[in-house]
């Protein structure tokens, strides 16, 4: 099985101060500098735009860049985040931020981080196993 489609269907590019994600040209310019970008860097940089300041599990990040289920463990996910994370350069830590043993979220420049004593509910969620669990594949998480 391949990967997903992320979802993207955006018309509206995203611009912030530095970064400028543009969905329909599949693209992203950093400091008016295009970013050069590998299919699967971009695809990571756009999901997680595409849901910024939300918390998307690895299990959902694998799944719908990659096309990889929850039985599959792999470091890929951590080493495109790395690169992706050199290539944003001084403003990494300020857009990618790491959600330990959860995942990863977007966070758009000069955005308040979300410090909560209890967690917040994951944005996409991977649908759990016939025993009841409440995830839904490729879904968003609802309150």
């Amino acid at each position: 099985m391949g990967p997903m489609p992320t979802g993207i269907s955006q018309s509206q590019p995203y611009r912030d101060e530095h970064l400028a994600v543009d969905f329909d040209h599949r693209q992203a310019i950093l400091d008016s500098e295009r970013m050069f970008l590998t299919r699967k860097e971009y695809d990571l940089l756009a999901l997680l735009v595409e849901h910024a300041g939300e918390i998307i599990p690895r299990e959902a990040l694998l799944f719908r860049v990659w096309g990889y289920g929850a039985e599959i463990r792999t470091r890929t996910l951590d080493v495109h985040v790395r690169r992706l994370r050199k290539k944003l350069g001084s403003h990494a830590d300020q857009y990618i931020e790491t959600i330990f043993g959860i995942g990863y979220r977007f966070q758009p420049f000069q955005a308040a981080r979300f410090f909560h004593s209890t967690l917040t509910k994951p944005a996409i969620v991977e649908k759990g196993d016939e025993k009841g669990d409440s995830l839904i594949r490729g879904g968003l998480a609802t309150a």
